[in-house]
């Protein structure tokens, strides 16, 4: 671990300060490591680190049990009164429909009464039927799809082994999750922000689906490794996002979309709730298939192992990972933060960007954000956008 902040961030330090951890909220369980898809930009499959191959392709119920008896540690320890479970892949409906009810019976029964417990899955849509639907509804679960725009647009990327797009399947268990006896299961749509698409047609596709709420993520990407870009166009995610923003914004839609809403939270002096903005510490946790407890996946994309505490719920408590440098880094805001960032006048809106896309070899995560141009240039339109609409009121 040569990388920042594993050699210079000192944990005990910071704790004799008087910084306190905070306690995880949301646990994503790896419960299949293998996917129905061949996504081309796969941040798991495509990227850095590749310890999938090594893991075991689902979650066993020895390891299933132990993160339930951990994390009813963790809740009782922090007196947590809400707490969210991820089903995560891989397509973790490969795992099985009455494997994830048995699973979802078992953190119940782990969890105490007075901790409320939310569950989604982050699926490609593909596998989503009636039966699995009617099992998610049961159950309480909802479901979030990713898509990335038009049938053209998606295909081009998200096609199973064989070629074929995977548009078609996931059109329709968008009308099936759209039906009114299951919008409680309908938990929104993520798609990748690509600058070689149109950005008005892929966000008009997503609308078209009728979502209470859209994720828009910037590719994971890393200094060793940054983000494809057209000839010329130095900032031309910014662009997309620029014009997505000014179509919905314009329109007082009243789907949520989680980048614009942080950036608006942020433009206005409140907080974010998502990872690509802001300096809100991360209270999330995986838990791998084989029970390693890692940081966000997102990190696959810097280098192999980048995700790793070497904890794992066979043997150790979740409290044990708020003490891992990693974990550690993305609680404390500011200090966190390049030299670069802190002397930016946007650093309290663009927070330094999403923590993965930091990565630099040899500075390790202390490093602006490879779409730094990009995220400067966005939160200025947005800041604009808003302080003109805010001027006829401020000026009574």
């Amino acid at each position: 671990m040569e990388h920042w902040p594993y050699t210079d961030l000192d944990v005990a330090a910071l704790r004799a300060r008087g910084h306190l951890p905070v306690p995880f909220r949301e646990f994503v369980l790896k419960i299949h490591q293998r996917c129905n898809l061949a996504c081309d930009y796969c941040y798991m499959y495509e990227h850095a680190d590749q310890s999938w191959r090594q893991r075991p392709r689902t979650m066993s119920d020895e390891v299933r049990d132990a993160a339930f008896a951990r994390l009813a540690g963790h809740v009782r320890r922090h007196r947590l009164e809400t707490v969210r479970i991820v089903l995560h892949g891989g397509e973790p409906l490969l795992y099985g429909t009455a494997r994830i009810a048995e699973l979802v019976r078992a953190a119940r029964a782990a969890l105490p009464a007075s901790c409320r417990v939310e569950f989604s899955v982050q699926t490609n849509g593909v596998l989503l039927d009636e039966p699995v639907v009617a099992v998610l509804r049961e159950h309480g679960i909802t479901a979030g799809v990713s898509v990335d725009g038009t049938a053209a647009d998606h295909d081009r990327h998200r096609r199973t082994p064989g070629g074929q797009g995977s548009f078609t399947a996931v059109a329709r268990a968008l009308r099936l999750l759209r039906k009114p006896e299951n919008q409680q299961v309908y938990g929104g749509l993520l798609g990748t922000v690509n600058p070689g698409t149109d950005p008005i047609a892929t966000y008009e596709q997503l609308i078209a689906f009728d979502p209470p709420a859209i994720d828009l993520l910037l590719p994971h990407a890393t200094w060793e490794n940054p983000p494809w870009r057209p000839a010329g166009a130095p900032t031309p995610h910014a662009g997309w996002l620029i014009a997505v923003f000014d179509r919905w914004y314009a329109s007082r839609s009243p789907v949520r979309i989680r980048l614009f809403d942080d950036a608006l939270s942020l433009v206005l002096g409140g907080a974010a709730r998502g990872e690509q903005l802001g300096l809100s510490p991360s209270a999330t946790v995986v838990v791998e298939s084989d029970g390693a407890i890692e940081q966000t996946d997102a990190l696959k994309t810097a280098y192999p192992g980048a995700c790793a505490t070497g904890l794992s719920v066979l043997r150790d408590d979740f409290d044990a990972a708020l003490d891992h440098p990693g974990v550690v880094a993305r609680q404390i805001g500011r200090d966190a933060l390049a030299a670069e960032c802190l002397g930016c006048p946007a650093v309290a809106v663009c927070g330094g960007g999403h923590y993965a896309h930091r990565y630099r070899p040899g500075a390790g995560f202390r490093s602006p954000s490879v779409y730094c141009a990009d995220l400067r240039v966005f939160v200025r339109h947005v800041h604009d956008r808003v302080a003109a609409d805010l001027a006829p009121l401020t000026a009574r």
